[in-house]
């Protein structure tokens, strides 16, 4: 039987990408993982089950979502290349679109796909890292999947009514 140290350590390249793909920057994603990890090793004590990457993965999240809180209450800067970049063509391109596509979505929406897709988590797992009910994963999957359908095929998003 594994250790707890050695279970760790085998989940840290999908630790890493999931955190790649929830930051989109290699080095806040390298930041996140090593904090990820500072704080399961700490809390070992504190663990209790079989399922070492599941507690992880809810430990990362939990630690992104106090990183966008924090990143909120400042003013964000972005320089102008970033924006003006030319459509480009060829094979980068679809990858360049999904990527657009996931950032078009809402913060839990992209976690939730990303854990499902990316990491190959059940839909109960996904719900036990997100502390939410699984019929809310399932709901935030299909809103995922239609956003990225509709953004790949061209449609602009719907305006809400404001009364």
């Amino acid at each position: 039987m594994a250790t707890f140290a050695q279970k760790v350590e085998a989940a840290i390249p999908a630790l890493r990408r999931y955190a790649r793909a929830l930051t989109r920057d290699a080095d806040t994603a390298d930041d996140l993982v090593q904090d990820t990890l500072v704080r399961a090793l700490r809390s070992e004590h504190l663990f209790q089950g079989e399922e070492v990457r599941s507690w992880l993965y809810t430990i990362l999240t939990n630690l992104n979502r106090n990183r966008l809180r924090s990143l909120a209450r400042r003013p964000s800067l972005s320089s102008i290349e970033d924006n003006d970049a030319p459509d480009a063509s060829g094979p980068e391109a679809g990858s360049r679109d999904i990527e657009r596509a996931l950032a078009t979505l809402a913060e839990d929406q992209r976690q939730a796909l990303l854990l499902v897709v990316l990491e190959g988590l059940s839909y109960r797992e996904v719900a036990e890292v997100q502390g939410i009910p699984i019929g809310t994963v399932m709901s935030r999957l299909a809103r995922a999947r239609m956003q990225i359908k509709g953004y790949l095929d061209g449609e602009r998003p719907a305006l809400r009514r404001v009364k």
